[in-house]
């Protein structure tokens, strides 16, 4: 399984540094301006339908219900996938059709505060038009990212977000020939799309994976799935509505709000994907064969590993994003068109994203023990539950926090989900917290802790050291606090944990 996790995690990494590439040119030719705002909305409204339908919901369906038919042998799990892909290729078309034709009315739903800024209202619906038929080809990625998961072929499906990124700096490195920047990025998301869609086509197709267009048919494999996808779309929107409403709400705010929130969540993404989403990727196939082979005292060992990692990888990033969020900010975007205050406006989104960020990198994991057993409801009433905090506490904050305040809001639902996830799998006997387990988070929480101070105290020191620096200085001292935080950080878990538990932790 670590193999596996390091295939994931190595090309996601690599496709969050050059998406962080990609942030920093958009940074630089849009800014935080109407331009900017608007794309943000044409790019979150399909990547949203994307989250809840294709890679949240669907893969929490496909991959157990994949794993459980492939059992029986290719022939029925080439049936099932077609049928699935028949079915599902149906649904994305029509979807498309309706969003084209009502897309006016989609983003006087999604984003009403453009209603009062026709520029922004009108270049939101014409870069949506054009973004949206990127949710059909991902979503048919998805699909044969979950059958070649299933069958341990992870590279292409973590390496194909790459393809989003290259092909967007290549759109905006021509946005002269384009209306405007805006419209160069949203052809660059949709040339993405295809050519996503033709690397895991090519992969299935190389493995004999790849599903062909059948008739129809509702046998009873087909019903489980829609059974579990049902819960399944309930529990993804969750995450998603939240997200839709800090979209809602945003466009309400001074112009500049939505940009903040956007670069803020890229920065805060970089763990969710690189260690959460990688670390849960493997985990459910990998549970899912151990529980349907009766081996659950391995699949519980399996999940507290993947806690383990989970944990190691991302208490330094909750400490940099609290402690110096404003110098990560500055050092990556603040030049061309985003300014200081741009970066000190997203610097603070960003610290109150950083409050949730383990409950974000842990609930794919947590998560993973109930999909595994094809129970889809149960972390429903949990996703809900956090979500309606989620929102009450929007309302509550966004008069005096603004975009802080619904970064903050995100953060502490998410806290609510992963606790209720946890308890509710306590509760049926899946998961249990040991002692062994909360002595690990103690010392996980001091490691933090220490590596906070030092990269606090750091930041003071260096800001008078490079004051002198007329260019470079921000990236000159988040390079210095990268080198401090790994020796200390290192040498604390070192000290609380011992190199037998880390020799133990990779051990296969």
């Amino acid at each position: 399984m670590l193999g596996r996790i390091f295939t994931v995690g190595g090309y996601t990494l690599l496709s969050r540094l050059t998406g962080f590439a990609r942030d920093i040119m958009l940074a630089a030719i849009l800014g935080a301006g109407p331009v900017a705002d608007a794309f943000f909305v044409a790019l979150r409204l399909p990547n949203h339908f994307r989250a809840i339908f294709a890679e949240g919901a669907f893969n929490a369906a496909f991959v157990p219900a994949y794993a459980h038919v492939s059992a029986g042998g290719p022939a029925a799990a080439k049936l099932f996938a077609s049928r699935i892909f028949t079915l599902l290729l149906l649904s994305q078309v029509i979807l498309l059709v309706i969003a084209w034709l009502f897309m006016p009315q989609v983003i006087a739903l999604l984003a009403p505060g453009f209603a009062d800024d026709p520029i922004r209202g009108e270049l939101a619906i014409s870069l949506t038009r054009i973004t949206f038929p990127y949710l059909l080809l991902i979503t048919l990625v998805t699909l044969y990212g979950g059958m070649l998961n299933v069958v341990h072929r992870f590279a292409s499906a973590a390496a194909a977000p790459i393809f989003l990124n290259l092909s967007m700096m290549m759109a905006l490195a021509l946005a002269a020939f384009f209306p405007s920047a805006g419209h160069a990025a949203a052809w660059g998301v949709l040339l993405s799309g295809f050519l996503q869609y033709f690397l895991l086509a090519a992969d299935a197709a190389c493995h004999g994976l790849m599903p062909r267009l059948t008739r129809p048919t509702l046998d009873a494999d087909v019903r489980g799935f829609f059974r579990a996808l049902g819960p399944a779309t309930v529990g993804s929107m969750g995450t998603q509505l939240a997200m839709f409403a800090d979209t809602i709400i945003a466009t309400f705010l001074p112009v500049g709000a939505l940009s903040a929130l956007y670069y803020a969540d890229r920065l805060n993404q970089l763990p969710i994907g690189v260690i959460g989403i990688a670390i849960g990727t493997v985990l459910l196939p990998e549970m899912s064969r151990r529980i349907t082979g009766g081996d659950l005292a391995g699949a519980m060992a399996s999940q507290r590993r993947a806690f383990d990692f989970t944990l190691l990888f991302s208490v330094p990033f909750v400490a940099a994003f609290l402690a110096v969020p404003d110098v990560v900010v500055r050092a990556m975007f603040a030049r061309g068109a985003f300014s200081a205050a741009d970066a000190a406006a997203a610097g603070a989104t960003l610290a109150a994203y950083a409050v949730g960020l383990i409950p974000f990198v842990l609930i794919r994991s947590a998560v993973a023990t109930f999909y595994a057993r094809k129970n889809t409801a149960t972390p429903v009433k949990a996703s809900l539950t956090g979500l309606g905090v989620n929102l009450v506490l929007k309302v509550a904050l966004m008069g005096s926090l603004a975009q802080v305040g619904l970064a903050l809001a995100t953060a502490v639902g998410a806290w609510i989900n992963l606790l209720l996830v946890i308890g509710f799998a306590m509760r049926a006997g899946y998961f249990e917290v040991d002692r062994a387990l909360r002595v690990s988070l103690v010392k996980f929480l001091i490691a933090g802790a220490v590596l906070a101070a030092a990269l606090w105290f750091t930041a003071r020191f260096a800001s008078g050291q490079f004051a002198d620096w007329s260019a470079m200085r921000d990236e000159a001292v988040l390079g210095l606090l990268m080198i401090v935080g790994a020796l200390v950080y290192a040498g604390a878990i070192l000290l609380l944990f011992g190199p037998r538990w880390l020799r133990s932790l990779v051990r296969v």
